[in-house]
């Protein structure tokens, strides 16, 4: 579907008057970007001499951002054959599993504001806002999707576990954020 078209035809699509993509799958488009922008930061440091002593971690962290990367790409299109299919639980699945993965994506912002190259550390900064920003859309179609469930005591729980990654996902791009911004201004 999406994940090996153009981004002008998933851009058209999403602007037309389709029932999807929608917000779901733009959320997962916005979290791949994000760790997008982590592995670039990654792949300009790997083999750099000056970050020789973290090398294995970056490593380890490039797979990560690349496993989440596509998994989030993968999302983008999960997302539309949920909402096409009308399949109530995996159309509030989805956006569920894209929040999970975002904050999975944002946790490996920090380590990468001492241990990636300090030319791509604004880079950082912007990876932890997408993710974050895609966290909040994945949350809204988690929520839009909860009010059809009749199912009390999962809503209750599901809610739970979004406001709690949500103060994590919120206090990981400030830090980044502020972090990054000392660097930058010196």
């Amino acid at each position: 579907m999406y994940r090996d078209s153009s981004l002008k035809t998933y851009v058209d699509d999403l602007a037309a008057k389709l029932p999807a993509p929608g917000g779901g799958s733009a959320a997962a488009l916005n979290a791949a970007l994000g760790a997008s922008l982590i592995s670039m930061v990654i792949n300009f440091t790997v083999g750099k001499p000056k970050y020789a002593a973290f090398e294995a971690e970056l490593r380890q962290m490039l797979e990560r951002s690349e496993k989440l990367r596509m998994g989030f790409l993968d999302l983008v299109d999960k997302d539309v054959l949920a909402y096409n299919s009308k399949n109530i639980s995996d159309a509030l699945d989805i956006p569920l599993m894209i929040a999970r993965l975002c904050l999975e994506a944002a946790s490996l912002c920090p380590a990468l504001i001492k241990k990636g190259n300090v030319n791509l550390i604004s880079d950082v900064a912007c990876a932890a806002i997408l993710l974050e920003s895609a966290f909040a859309c994945a949350c809204c179609n988690v929520e839009i999707n909860l009010k059809t469930l009749q199912d009390k005591k999962l809503t209750k729980m599901m809610r739970k576990e979004l406001r709690q990654k949500e103060k994590h996902i919120k206090r990981i791009r400030q830090q980044t954020e502020a972090s990054v911004g000392k660097i930058v201004r010196g």
